[in-house]
């Protein structure tokens, strides 16, 4: 019997991680998102699918670990400076935004004709947004810590503190014969409030010497357990004074944001955070009630619209009315327009009390459900219909009829530090790039710079590439750099091109595409870092600038091998730290591509330069 209960336990293991592998690259590939893609894995192999899980709610409770872990990485990267610079954001936009909402929200239920106890409970929980739905999405767009993603960041801090009075407002509702008395109140919220003190003076005073204790018995497996001790007992401790766990793990995140362990604490956990993160949106799709969502899906689908509706408007109003721009409160308003993991929290308790029976707290739960599994698709219709942003060209000049001796394309860092020889020997400088914000800030410095975009051949023509001696493309997006080589050579053949070049890959299409000179855009750099070390290691400067030469030249050779082969090709000319024989440097002609004279490239004096290799 073990052995067939060990092998059905296997069973369901490998279909959890069968279904996240399978599903996720699928929905991800199709533009629909992780998310949903979990969600969905979670409706197949669940209960109301394949049947494979019978208890999901067993495993969401097990899943919600993964939200705990991943509000502690967030945690870590909130020193308390920073938290406490957001104190406005926090108690002052999330909590409007919370009061509008939950009384909107309130009023769809009275209008659908429910009791004012259960309408509140319903509309309470629906503006308690998904953590783990909009961390997920904020962190996958790269948002965490833009300005909007800190707002919203701030709101759902706001949230995660507002369950405890929800928690308690639920218990003030009950029906007779489960009233708590003014003395028991006060007691939770006494019991909270030391949990958060207390758990800020041990963070604040052992966490540090605990940690620096593990770190010199200097065991890796310790450091991951007491890693993993640190997030689950500080969510114990919240969850057993009222609070919530996720509160807990944040708090201590944030606690140690600031101590030198911070790094080795976030690589120790985030492998827990990301499965178990997987596993809890597997979990949510696992607990969508078909049988109920089949027997009540019109009453089920009109609540999730007006639920969606009102919480969106709701945020957009309050996002307006502290001035954010249309774009950013229509965002934000789509992005949190769900109901969240809380929720499920609050409507239990409200069930237990018997604010809402069984009957109700299943199509509530299944109403916050659809709503998250909608959100990714809310997001791809928002980026259908919302126009893309539009360059104002106010203040900054189109590229036309320009005559410059020599033209530069893009004016980066890179394009501004190739400008000054040329200024300063008096060449005629022509400059394009298609960066507005960059061209006006040139302007500060004493540049003109002309708007235009390098890969489109009109553009080229009229930023003068025909008419110029040289043109220098010094953009920085690889493709793009070849692009434009490809246009400029086909089109203006008798002119010199020289490129910047982003990597060793770049720098050889760009020599088929014919650049007359490519440069990695490291390479030089790390010559001059490398040879300075050993400088300051004390070799003498004429044998540095021999050992300097002698890998500008096998660097020549490896690329020579590698135009003739593939990428792979001339390993052996680099010097490894693992004792094999390294071949000597030839000399080899110049190629097309290579360095313009014996001078730029310091290689062998009275025979023809070797190319010059860039990095």
């Amino acid at each position: 019997m073990a052995v067939e209960a060990s092998g059905s336990d296997l069973v369901q293991v490998v279909a959890l991680l069968a279904a996240g592998v399978i599903a996720v690259p699928i929905f991800k590939r199709i533009g629909l998102g992780s998310i949903l893609g979990y969600l969905a894995a979670g409706v197949v192999i669940g209960p109301f699918g394949l049947k494979i899980f019978a208890e999901s709610e067993a495993i969401l409770h097990v899943a919600e670990l993964g939200v705990v872990m991943f509000l502690f990485i967030i945690g870590l990267e909130m020193q308390p400076s920073r938290l406490w610079s957001l104190r406005r954001q926090i108690f002052g936009l999330g909590a409007l935004q919370v009061g509008l909402c939950a009384l909107l929200l309130t009023g769809v239920g009275l209008l659908g004709g429910f009791p004012i106890a259960q309408s509140f409970v319903a509309g309470a929980g629906f503006v308690l947004t998904s953590t783990a739905i909009v961390m997920q999405i904020l962190e996958e767009r790269g948002d965490m810590s833009s300005p909007s993603g800190q707002r919203m960041v701030s709101i759902l801090l706001f949230e995660d503190l507002m369950i405890v009075p929800l928690l308690a407002l639920v218990a003030f509702l009950a029906p007779g014969g489960t009233e708590t008395t003014l003395s028991e109140r006060f007691a939770e919220i006494g019991i909270g409030i030391g949990a958060i003190v207390g758990l800020v003076i041990a963070g604040r005073y052992l966490l540090n010497p605990f940690f620096r204790i593990l770190a010199d018995a200097r065991a890796r497996e310790v450091m991951t357990a007491a890693a993993l001790l640190v997030v689950l007992g500080s969510a114990l401790v919240m969850q057993l004074s009222g609070l919530s766990m996720a509160m807990g793990a944040f708090l201590a995140g944030v606690l140690l944001s600031e101590s030198t362990f911070r790094h080795q604490l976030e690589a120790d956990v985030e492998p827990f955070r990301g499965i178990l993160l997987g596993l809890f949106f597997l979990a949510v799709g696992m607990s969508l009630d078909l049988t109920v969502v089949a027997a009540n899906w019109q009453l089920i689908a009109v609540y999730v619209v007006a639920y969606m509706i009102m919480k969106a408007l709701g945020i957009y109003l309050v996002a307006r009315f502290l001035r954010a721009s249309h774009k950013d409160a229509l965002e934000r308003a789509v992005v949190m327009a769900q109901g969240g993991e809380f929720a499920f929290v609050l409507y239990s308790a409200a069930a237990a009390v018997g604010i809402i029976d069984s009957q109700a707290n299943a199509m509530l739960t299944a109403i916050i459900i659809i709503s998250m599994v909608l959100t990714p698709l809310a997001m791809l219709g928002l980026r259908a219909i919302t126009p893309r942003d539009t360059l104002s060209l106010d203040g900054v000049d189109v590229a036309d009829s320009l005559s410059g001796s020599v033209l530069i394309i893009g004016f980066g860092r890179f394009g501004q530090i190739a400008s000054q020889p040329l200024l300063l020997r008096g060449i005629d400088v022509s400059i394009i790039d298609n960066d507005v914000e960059m061209i006006q800030a040139a302007a500060d410095f004493g540049f003109k710079v002309y708007y235009g975009d390098g890969t489109r051949l009109d553009i080229l023509h009229a930023a003068g590439a025909g008419r110029a001696r040289a043109v220098l493309i010094c953009v920085d997006k690889p493709d793009v750099a070849v692009r434009i080589t490809e246009l400029t050579k086909a089109e203006f053949p008798l002119v010199t091109v020289l490129a910047r070049a982003f990597d060793r890959g770049t720098a050889l299409q760009l020599i088929h595409a014919g650049v007359d000179y490519q440069l990695r855009e490291t390479f030089e750099s790390a010559l001059v870092f490398g040879g300075s070390t050993l400088e300051a290691l004390g070799v003498d400067p004429e044998e540095v600038a021999e050992v300097i030469e002698d890998v500008r030249v096998r660097d020549a050779q490896r690329l020579d091998l590698q135009l003739a082969g593939d990428i792979r090709d001339g390993r052996n000319f680099m010097k490894g730290n693992i004792a094999t024989p390294v071949p000597a440097p030839v000399t080899t002609p110049r190629r097309p591509g290579q360095a313009l004279n014996e001078e730029t490239a310091g290689v062998l004096a009275k025979k023809p330069a070797s190319e010059q290799p860039a990095s």
